[in-house]
């Protein structure tokens, strides 16, 4: 009787644990978009130096423009930070999307329609790392696109963390 109960005990135990794999794997797939020659990603900026990062001054913020200059719908997908002590958000048209971070995968797509704008907003807390984390930092943040010659935008932030 006892052997009945650990084996179904067992399956049960491995039934979870699939069901919970397949779940976390399915759940971490971005995005698939389908390139357009038609959708056009326009960057005036893809590098920014805060210069000194006072340590106790609060986080530092950029925020970068991404116009469609196509005649099809722009989508963002997929956006990600190089380190945890950065996270990113699109807003487009007052709607702003979930935000994004280092290893955090979303489902999110943002659709900017022709002639609009994304603002991709960067916010780096200097005491993530706490008081040892001082010096040069560079982080980066990458957006896919559906524009089929700019397929993933890339932006680069840089600065001193300084007591």
């Amino acid at each position: 009787m006892n052997d009945k109960k650990l084996i179904i005990g067992f399956i049960v135990l491995t039934l979870l644990i699939l069901g919970g794999g397949i779940f976390v794997l399915s759940a971490s797939v971005p995005n698939q978009i389908t390139a357009s020659q038609n959708a056009k990603a326009e960057v005036d900026q893809k590098t920014f130096d805060w210069g000194n990062i006072p340590y106790s001054g609060g986080n530092a913020v950029k925020t970068f423009t991404i116009k469609n200059t196509g005649t099809n719908t722009l989508k963002l997908t997929g956006v990600k930070t190089s380190c945890t002590c950065t996270k990113a958000q699109v807003a487009i048209d007052g709607k702003t999307s979930p935000y994004f971070s280092m290893h955090a995968t979303s489902s999110w797509v943002g659709e900017v329609p022709p002639n609009k704008e994304a603002q991709l907003t960067v916010i780096f807390d200097p005491t993530f790392h706490g008081p040892t984390g001082v010096g040069p930092m560079e982080r980066l943040i990458s957006v896919q696109t559906n524009d089929a010659q700019n397929p993933n935008i890339e932006f680069s932030l840089k600065g001193v963390v300084v007591k």
